[in-house]
């Protein structure tokens, strides 16, 4: 198994979910990533904008003040429809299978 893809799937699985916890206004890169250095506890900056930018490409979310030193980011219909497990995940997302 491809250990950095991997990783990249569950930070944007964890992205999904610090965003659809900071509803409905959204939060900011810093804050997101305060959310994901429990579980994986080497993450940058610039991964989490990797991520961010992969999942506003996907639709699932949008971001804001991308000219500023600090992203800000908003889970939108799509994305919280994949939290809720509504919808059926893309690929690169880490999603866990539904158990209940």
């Amino acid at each position: 198994m491809d250990i950095e893809k991997a990783r990249r799937e569950e930070i944007r699985w964890l992205i999904l979910r610090a965003l659809y916890a900071a509803r409905p206004v959204g939060t900011s890169e810093n804050i997101i990533k305060n959310a994901i250095e429990p579980i994986i506890l080497d993450i940058t900056t610039i991964e989490v904008r990797q991520e961010l930018d992969y999942l506003a490409e996907r639709e699932l979310i949008t971001i804001f003040n991308k000219d500023t030193p600090v992203w800000t980011a908003k889970i939108n219909n799509h994305g919280i429809d994949i939290v809720e497990y509504t919808v059926d995940c893309f690929l690169g997302i880490a999603r866990p299978k539904k158990y209940w």
